[in-house]
């Protein structure tokens, strides 16, 4: 069963003062088969809520003595997981975010056709409902928990309050930050509040193939285009044919390459190598990335035409250090997802630990924060995570002794460890975090934020050491 066969008959409950408008969502929702009922003021609507099961509550936010912020309030004490879309006239910025922190699903700015909240609702409603079915559903585009934006910052809450409103138009979007801010985050999350989230989301890493490819990637080929092409391929752009398209780091695409996406931007259709025709193509872009474009414009790096083409609606992602609100937070959140992913209990972060997270400027942004936190699962003990488990610069050193206490007896290292050399910390934490994963190198690399090939050379080097060899020695 998919997500809108679960959708029929769902009961939503609508609040409103104004018996016309009432009644016209009323009308509206029931033509599109939910079941409906109708409260004309708070109190009443609370009582109805009280005794029926309703999926969504759709209020106007300004009502006599009872208000929809209010309405919004009641219902999330007597069921937190039950959605509730505020509708109003008076909507600013401000407003939504309160709206947001206080649980609200959706806020929808009054004037707004019927067709505007019917997509509202079934965008709600799906989301709700893909948390009790098993499976994923490409068709059926749901905010899985992994794509999941966590914040209580008010700018981070701002800024998606936007791009809700803005998800709706086919604008393209350019989205800029720094490594590990989430990028694509919110490039789904504008892909999900969209009218095409029923139709594909495709992402391109414009930095992981090579430029020789890239073309042929995005825009297909014909068979016999080339020597091995053999059968006729689809590129990216067609294959996200009237939903979206992300080109993830768009700076790093060829300057040559660059003209031919102007094009296609400007003329809605693309070439595919080999071919004869121009190929129509429907695609909303977002395009993701972490250099300033317009220093690489000037640099000749950049096209600034293609520039204001994506550029229709600018959005920053803040640093991490820009949002030190949300650190515990999101620490919180990494460290329940991977206590679950490795069947253990979640720790408790020490508030030693919690003053270090909050002292580290994090270059790494949110991606460097789950690493840690991943890492700090498997290493702690007792289940509670010092700063020493956090391997920060500013107290690596420092907590070596409370990371060490647990070792197996084959790394340990009978010596104050306090006057270990940085050598000696390194070896026994990289056979700590081995021992910790169970000898898997590739995992152990990640969570020491090292690559395999150094790990490699890292294990030779120590091999060369304990049969009494340097390195140097090895070569002569």
């Amino acid at each position: 069963m998919t997500i809108k066969d679960e959708m029929k008959n769902k009961k939503i409950l609508i609040v409103d003062d104004d018996q016309t408008m009432r009644m016209a969502l009323a009308d509206s929702l029931e033509t599109s088969g939910f079941d409906v009922c109708i409260a004309e003021n708070g109190d009443e609507a609370l009582k109805m809520f009280g005794k029926n099961d309703f999926e969504i509550v759709v209020t106007d936010m300004r009502m006599p003595k009872m208000g929809g912020m209010d309405v919004l309030k009641e219902i999330k004490k007597i069921s937190p997981q039950t959605p509730v879309i505020l509708i109003t006239a008076y909507g600013t910025v401000k407003t939504a975010v309160e709206a947001m922190k206080e649980g609200a699903s959706e806020f929808i700015m009054k004037p707004f056709s019927l067709d505007d909240l019917e997509f509202a609702v079934r965008n709600v409603m799906a989301s709700r409902i893909a948390l009790d079915m098993p499976g994923d559903d490409p068709a059926d585009s749901t905010i899985p928990a992994s794509m999941e934006i966590i914040t209580r910052n008010e700018r981070i809450l701002k800024l998606l309050a936007m791009l809700k409103n803005v998800a709706k138009s086919r604008s393209s979007v350019l989205i800029q930050g720094e490594s590990g801010t989430g990028k694509e985050l919110f490039a789904r999350f504008i892909y999900l509040h969209s009218k095409r989230r029923q139709n594909p989301f495709v992402a391109v890493n414009c930095a992981a193939i090579p430029n020789n490819l890239l073309e042929s990637e995005m825009f297909g080929y014909e068979k016999g285009a080339f020597t091995g092409a053999v059968i006729r391929k689809p590129g990216k752009f067609e294959l996200a044919d009237r939903g979206t398209l992300l080109l993830d780091e768009v700076s790093e695409m060829d300057f040559q390459l660059q003209a031919k996406l102007l094009r296609v931007i400007q003329e809605g259709e693309i070439d595919r190598l080999g071919g004869k025709a121009p190929v129509p193509v429907d695609v909303r872009i977002i395009a993701t990335t972490n250099i300033d474009l317009k220093a690489a414009i000037e640099d000749k790096k950049f096209r600034g035409d293609l520039f204001y083409r994506l550029n229709v609606i600018p959005i920053v992602i803040p640093a991490l250090r820009e949002r030190m609100d949300d650190i515990p937070l999101l620490a919180d959140h990494f460290l329940k997802k991977y206590s679950q992913a490795n069947d253990t209990k979640k720790p408790d972060l020490s508030p030693q630990a919690i003053e270090s997270l909050l002292a580290y400027d994090w270059p790494g942004n949110v991606r460097e924060l789950e690493n840690t936190m991943e890492r700090a699962v498997l290493i702690c003990e007792n289940n509670i995570i010092l700063p020493g488990h956090l391997f920060l610069d500013s107290d690596f050193l420092k907590e070596t002794p409370n990371i060490l206490s647990g070792h197996q007896e084959s790394v340990r290292l009978d010596m104050d460890t306090t006057n270990m050399t940085l050598k000696d910390v390194e070896k026994v934490l990289i056979f700590e975090t081995l021992s910790k994963v169970d000898g898997n190198k590739s995992k152990a690399s990640r969570l020491l934020g090292i690559s395999v090939r150094t790990m490699r050379n890292k294990l030779h080097e120590y091999q060369l050491e304990d049969h009494g060899f340097s390195e140097d020695e090895e070569e002569l």
